[in-house]
């Protein structure tokens, strides 16, 4: 029994001097924990909104300002006219517009109803079935609130136009995020086994006294795979059009090159992760718990950054899906040019040239 103990204490020793596995054990359970209970929410709060009030009357204000006052809308934009929606939605940070129609206080008192138009950017269906319901009910209270204060009954309907997504078919929103999700994981796991394979083998000393320089092994170890994936984007692209009805609005050539950005992207990564590891089944793991999750949670695949607490927000923004399913939903569902999604692109571009950078570097050490 003696025997038996002093084995248990060992093996407890082992353990806690291992680090990885201390973290493994109580780390990863707790991260885990308070991701998954911050990130999953059917909670709606901060949303941008703009507003077009065609009355500007003191009804149309108190409404105005009963919304803002709750912690789930803020106030973006006033806008002019009807044409300014469509640019408003294409730019990405308002999710949904009011619309007051004409004289809006004068007909509630005439006629004891009157209608708010309710348009939200239905890219997401999710989130604009909430914001309609968030809304909605808003409105509903002041409207019961008006009725107890008045001997006439007066009605405040709500009217829903769903922008770029009418039936509100989730497709249109897991089709952007599955894109990212696959190339992201495919591209980076390929090029981080392709490498660390050289190290296990041993061919990697093979390269290492050939005239070729780190970048050229690098492009040469990467460019296979840029065409392997191209062709994984292209058959998601024409799977989503013609098997589940994702429309294309925007151009293709644009969308190409966006979706070969991002495949460069996710293969610098590999190599990155390829530089820190020395066998298959390690470089495997870090692609795989290290991506997987955060794509699915932190890139507003599923979950809205815009609820999340604001650490979790910084950690969503350094996330490269995060841009890349923004620049896609606008291509294909918005329609929109490279003047709406420069932005993103130009974020894209920056990560690439980062991980590109730090591997060569890190690279050129191990040599």
């Amino acid at each position: 029994m003696k025997r038996f103990i002093g084995f248990l204490r060992k093996e407890f020793y082992h353990i806690f001097r291992d680090k990885r596995t201390l973290i493994i054990l109580f780390g990863m359970p707790i991260a885990q924990v308070l991701l998954f209970g911050f990130v999953i929410t059917n909670e709606i709060k901060n949303v941008k909104i703009a507003i077009l009030d065609h009355s500007k009357d003191y009804v149309t204000k108190e409404i105005t300002n009963k919304i803002l006052a709750s912690e789930y809308f803020i106030l973006d934009k006033n806008l002019q006219s009807d044409k300014e929606i469509e640019n408003i939605f294409k730019a990405g940070n308002v999710k949904e517009v009011l619309i007051f129609e004409n004289d809006f206080a004068k007909k509630l008192e005439k006629e004891g109803t009157v209608d708010i138009q309710i348009i939200t950017d239905a890219t997401d269906p999710n989130t604009a079935n909430l914001l309609v319901s968030y809304t909605s009910a808003i409105v509903l209270n002041y409207s019961n609130k008006l009725n107890i204060d008045t001997n006439l009954p007066m009605q405040i309907n709500t009217e829903t136009l769903m922008f770029y997504n009418p039936e509100l078919k989730s497709v249109f929103m897991f089709v952007p995020g599955i894109m990212a999700m696959i190339l992201m994981l495919i591209s980076a796991i390929m090029t981080s086994i392709s490498i660390t394979r050289e190290k296990e083998m041993g061919t990697m000393e093979i390269l290492l006294v050939s005239p070729l320089k780190p970048a050229q092994i690098i492009i040469g170890k990467v460019t296979p795979y840029v065409l392997l994936s191209f062709v994984n984007a292209v058959t998601i692209i024409l799977l989503g059009m013609y098997v589940f009805g994702m429309p294309v609005q925007g151009s293709i050539v644009l969308l190409l090159a966006e979706n070969v950005l991002f495949i460069i992207l996710a293969l610098s990564l590999g190599i990155l992760i390829s530089t820190t590891t020395d066998n298959q089944q390690a470089a495997m793991m870090k692609s795989m718990f290290g991506l997987l999750l955060p794509t699915i949670l932190l890139s507003g695949f599923i979950y809205p950054v815009e609820n999340m607490p604001w650490i979790l927000q910084i950690f969503a923004n350094m996330m490269p899906p995060r841009w890349f399913i923004i620049i896609i939903k606008n291509i294909m569902l918005k329609g929109t040019s490279f003047a709406f999604v420069w932005k993103e692109t130009l974020i894209l571009l920056g990560f690439t040239i980062f991980f590109l950078a730090v591997s060569i570097k890190k690279f050129q050490i191990r040599l």
